[in-house]
């Protein structure tokens, strides 16, 4: 399905658009993510433990690999983008605009604002960075839904008014939410960011089947999102040939790519650029 320029991306704007698009996807339509916001996410328990590389402690271990590595784009805070990013000029960069950290434990989370789009806009033009995007996760379920719900869709809008590509993480999440990766949750998930208006969604994969072929809840997860392009995320740290087979089998029943960040980042540079190569032979494929 090849993608559309929404319409609430003005005239001025849709060739910047455009080119911010395709430079994340290398004109495939398809999305490989990597994703570095668990600074903010997880703390220091994703980048130090007896699994993890060493390398993984520092920081600008996460910029070496994206600019080693022939991801589409690293989603990362601004803040920790604008302390690496003179040197490695050459990233596609999506700014994630919210984030919580894992020490709030309450059953209904809320991941609050920490930048606009105006601050995106205005960073991407005193640096001259390639930032193709902003990012911003929903919990879908808390009872702060309502207020991360009209954060996102106002993200979204003025994003594509300034040429901008959009990017929702959506995790239900919340004392209501039994299973946050039952398909036919994870389907309202998509439905809801093509309502939003996103250009992509980032979602778990699903787990629990309900007597159906998981490439049959994959296709109905992935025809709920219209055309809002489907990402799944390669969760916790797992081995190589695992990792790509779950991968081939998203994009075979019509996702979009993934959004891998552990997966990588916790190896050594050396396999971790290996296997990012690895990854995107897959995901962009003509």
């Amino acid at each position: 399905m090849k993608h559309l320029i929404p319409a609430d991306v003005p005239s001025s704007q849709r060739g910047t658009f455009e080119v911010n698009y395709q430079l994340i996807t290398k004109k495939t339509d398809k999305l490989f993510l990597f994703a570095c916001d668990q600074k903010i996410e997880h703390l220091n328990s994703d980048f130090h433990g007896n699994t993890i590389h060493p390398d993984a402690l520092n920081p600008e271990h996460l910029f070496k690999i994206a600019a080693n590595s022939p991801i589409g784009a690293m989603a990362a805070p601004l803040g920790l983008i604008a302390h690496y990013c003179k040197q490695y000029k050459n990233i596609a960069y999506i700014v994630k605009l919210n984030g919580k950290t894992d020490l709030d434990t309450q059953s209904d989370p809320y991941s609050g604002p920490l930048w606009t789009i105006n601050d995106v806009v205005q960073f991407r033009n005193e640096s001259a960075l390639p930032i193709a995007g902003a990012g911003i996760t929903l919990y879908p379920g808390s009872e702060f839904e309502a207020r991360m719900l009209e954060y996102a869709a106002q993200a979204i809008f003025q994003a594509h008014q300034q040429g901008l590509v959009t990017i929702v993480w959506i995790y239900p999440r919340g004392a209501s939410i039994k299973h946050d990766q039952d398909p036919e949750l994870l389907a309202g998930a998509t439905g809801l960011a093509n309502a939003l208006g996103a250009d992509f969604v980032k979602i778990k994969p699903p787990v629990i089947t309900y007597g159906k072929k998981m490439n049959e809840w994959l296709e109905i997860i992935i025809a709920a999102a219209g055309n809002t392009k489907v990402i799944f995320s390669g969760g916790s740290q797992k081995n190589e040939v695992q990792l790509l087979q779950e991968i081939g089998d998203y994009l075979k029943a019509g996702a979009s790519g993934c959004a891998i960040g552990r997966n990588i980042f916790q190896r050594s540079f050396q396999e971790a650029t290996q296997l990012a190569t690895k990854i995107s032979s897959l995901i962009f494929t003509k």
